[in-house]
């Protein structure tokens, strides 16, 4: 007995038997997929609700369907709609990139002109904000002030609730991309116990973060041309990178249909564990623990026989089975900025961990090939970010790939508030029999903390 999920041709679908009735069903394959739903269809005897796959972590299940970023990880190749990322690495600017990956094309000078004036005078925020802001220990971490503040935009902005409203979308979308760089400075700033320095608007959108962060008392502040240069491709290689953590927690959160800004806020909070925003903290933290270049013999030893918890950090990908492709361009920005500020003991770490892994067979068979996170660790460093903040430039960048997902799961007719079902491996029912008597202890007592 064969039953079809849909009509479709012999060649793009798949056959399935069901062994526990005999039932063959048919069931449509569309852009190398198959419908979750059509399993439904599968009811085993006494089964109402019908088949469902398990896949923990979303290691097989596509959750969307995305026009934003492309990535094949076997071939080592990267595109933002469509654009390898090398060309807009070496010939574009962030706030290009960001307009690109929201709206889908390349902006004409009319329109980058407008996107780059809107986004300039939409840096300050709400002097309320830095109160907020300086009621934070000054050691709290830099990504949970960061993550704080942009969800407390939600409460000076109450009209970015219409998110159905394209120009409330539009000038969230603004506010978000321009405000970011302004409350990571203003972090910085308070952890470092330095008075906060406002947005110059006569410069661009990474100079100005910078100078933010580092101006003094000078009364102009002159970026370091390298530095800013370096910066602008690192945030154009982290602006979006598909279905990762941080954009599946923006998408789910924003199917909600929450504000914007809190979206953002629950992106910012998955970035900050360490096996996502905080990978390039890990390589420097292995470097320090590897300490000099004559200890990597025995350090790669250790990796190779997996004696106790050591692990070779930045390298290897979730996705990439070959060289991820932003490592190359990295590799080249680290060059750079370490000829500008010279070579030190922890370079030379770095440089060896890498001609190893290149060369040797145990990581070549396990296509243990440096990833992105491996020299922007080092980069951040020498610029003299702290190692905390790392994470945080990070978010500044990945704002502008979180909302173009953002808006396309809205926009998206398919998408429904996030909600996925589960396997219950719990007890069955059973009756209430209470192990307690008392269930207000040290109620009856006038003052029980003093017994």
């Amino acid at each position: 007995m064969s039953q079809t999920a849909a009509p479709t041709s012999s060649v793009d679908s798949l056959e399935v038997k069901d062994n526990r009735t005999g039932k063959v069903f048919t069931l449509p394959i569309t852009e190398g997929t198959i419908r979750a739903n059509d399993l439904l269809q599968l009811k085993g005897p006494g089964d109402e609700t019908g088949l469902r796959a398990y896949d923990p972590a979303f290691l097989n299940t596509a959750s969307c369907r995305s026009a934003i970023t492309y990535i094949d990880g076997d071939n080592g190749i990267l595109r933002y709609r469509g654009y390898p990322i090398e060309q807009l690495a070496e010939k574009s600017t962030f706030l290009e990139v960001a307009w690109l990956l929201r709206h889908g094309e390349l902006p004409t000078q009319t329109e980058y002109n407008e996107w780059v004036h809107h986004i300039t005078y939409h840096t300050y925020v709400h002097e309320n904000v830095k109160r907020f802001l300086e009621g934070f220990r000054y050691d709290a971490h830099p990504m949970s002030m960061l993550c704080s503040s942009v969800a407390a935009l939600s409460a000076f902005y109450p009209q970015a609730h219409d998110i159905h409203d394209p120009e409330q979308r539009n000038i969230s979308t603004i506010r978000l991309i321009a405000k970011l760089p302004t409350l990571a400075a203003f972090a910085y700033r308070h952890a470092k116990g330095l008075p906060i320095i406002y947005p110059d608007n006569d410069l661009t959108y990474v100079e100005n973060f910078l100078s933010m962060v580092a101006r003094m008392s000078e009364p102009k502040y002159e970026a370091n041309p390298v530095f800013t240069r370096a910066l602008e491709i690192l945030f154009i290689l982290h602006a979006d990178h598909e279905q990762n953590c941080s954009t599946n927690a923006v998408r789910a959160v924003g199917s909600s249909h929450v504000d914007p800004f809190s979206a953002v806020a629950a992106g910012i909070a998955a970035l900050f564990g360490p096996l996502h925003g905080g990978a390039n903290e890990a390589v420097l933290h292995m470097i320090k623990e590897i300490e000099h270049p004559k200890n990597i013999p025995a350090f790669i030893e250790q990796v190779k026989t997996g004696k106790g918890e050591t692990k070779l950090m930045g390298f290897g990908h979730r996705v990439y089975k070959s060289y991820d492709p932003r490592a190359k361009i990295v590799k080249k920005l680290a060059d750079e900025v370490f000829a500008q500020v010279g070579m030190d003991k922890d370079l030379e770490i770095a440089l060896e961990l890498e001609r190893i892994a290149l060369s040797d067979d145990y990581f070549i068979k396990r296509k243990l090939y440096p990833n992105v996170d491996f020299y922007t660790g080092l980069i951040y460093r020498s610029m003299a970010f702290p190692t905390d903040f790392f994470t945080v430039l990070f978010a500044v960048a990945r704002t502008a790939g979180w909302l173009a997902q953002w808006e396309e799961m809205l926009l998206d007719k398919e998408q429904k508030i996030a909600r996925p079902r589960q396997i219950y491996t719990g007890y069955a029912e059973r009756k209430y029999e209470p192990k307690i008597t008392d269930r207000f202890p040290g109620v009856h007592n006038k003052d029980p903390l003093r017994k």
